[in-house]
């Protein structure tokens, strides 16, 4: 990139017919994400890192969150720039622009936050889920639609999503087999169990989730195709992981179940899944100092949550 990500940013306004509004940083990890304050109302920029995801699946993400709004859901819609496109390139850098949705965050940094109901907004987002699940079975995707698979392959295969978790170089010989039996395991029973599947979100954490007479989903960068259950577990470790209200899961679940089916029985494979596979995540950010701490807590919980599973 030849060009300062600000700079960029500035020049692909005037695709929206925004020059001259004000930008303002709101997060900088993935992607870049401004806030664009102007005349004509504020609007989320968003400038993805180079290499996360390919122009169609970007594209595809687009027309995915756009039919959900359409079937009801609560989220950011896109925004289309002058030349009816939705989408844009500068200096090789991925531009889209979505809705602003001014509303109180459910979490920050991985923490509920402490100004909301908690009990309340994971019931809200159990009901938002199970909305998703099924506006997304009763949509038909575009033929060029492309997404990440969250499928055997990729969870436990030569080339995870996020990346191989048992050769995290910070593991221990043991820790290294324990988590190769899992994943023998693990393959063993996706193979054996048809579980439901279908688009999934990937990851609905607090972080991701802002309050506004109920609950906006945002984020949908890691969605794509999955197992429901696995959908599930990523909010479920994530009240695991922090030590938060017991009762906030069952409050959760009971809420999606309120609205759609699931088999739970085999909860504690996807739980194990979902936990492990932040061992991975963590392998090409472990030059960042402040990231090893993180990385040794994530490694202990998917111990944790893989014994949980393989009852040993």
């Amino acid at each position: 990139m030849t060009l300062e990500v600000n700079k960029i940013a500035q020049i692909a306004l005037t695709f929206w017919n925004r020059q001259g509004a004000r930008l303002q940083l709101i997060a900088a990890r993935e992607n870049h994400v401004y806030r664009v304050t102007g005349p004509q109302g504020d609007m989320a920029l968003r400038l993805h890192r180079a290499g996360l995801r390919s122009q169609d699946e970007l594209i595809s993400e687009l027309s995915w969150m756009a039919a959900m709004v359409d079937a009801g859901l609560n989220l950011p819609s896109p925004i289309a720039q002058i030349n009816g496109s939705y989408f844009a390139q500068v200096e090789g850098v991925f531009i889209d622009a979505l809705t602003w949705v001014e509303a109180i965050p459910m979490g920050h940094h991985g923490v509920t936050n402490p100004l909301i109901d908690a009990r309340k907004a994971y019931h809200d987002l159990g009901i938002a889920m199970a909305k998703l699940h099924i506006a997304c079975d009763a949509w038909q995707p575009p033929a060029y639609f492309t997404r990440p698979a969250w499928n055997a392959q990729g969870l436990l295969g030569d080339a995870p999503l996020w990346h191989r978790f048992w050769e995290n170089p910070t593991l221990t010989d043991s820790e290294k087999d324990k988590l190769l039996a899992f994943r023998k395991q693990a393959l063993d029973d996706l193979e054996r169990y048809a579980f439901d599947y279908g688009l999934i979100h990937a990851d609905l954490v607090p972080d991701n989730v802002l309050i506004q007479n109920g609950v906006v989903m945002i984020d949908f960068d890691d969605g794509g195709f999955g197992y429901r259950l696995f959908d599930l577990a990523t909010v479920l470790n994530r009240i695991d992981r922090l030590g938060e209200d017991p009762a906030q899961k069952q409050i959760f679940l009971a809420a999606y179940l309120s609205q759609r089916p699931l088999d739970m029985i085999h909860l504690p494979l996807f739980s194990a899944l979902r936990a492990v596979s932040y061992i991975g995540w963590f392998i090409p950010r472990l030059d960042i100092g402040s990231e090893l701490g993180r990385n040794r807590h994530y490694i202990d919980f998917g111990l944790k949550k893989l014994r949980a599973y393989m009852g040993n």
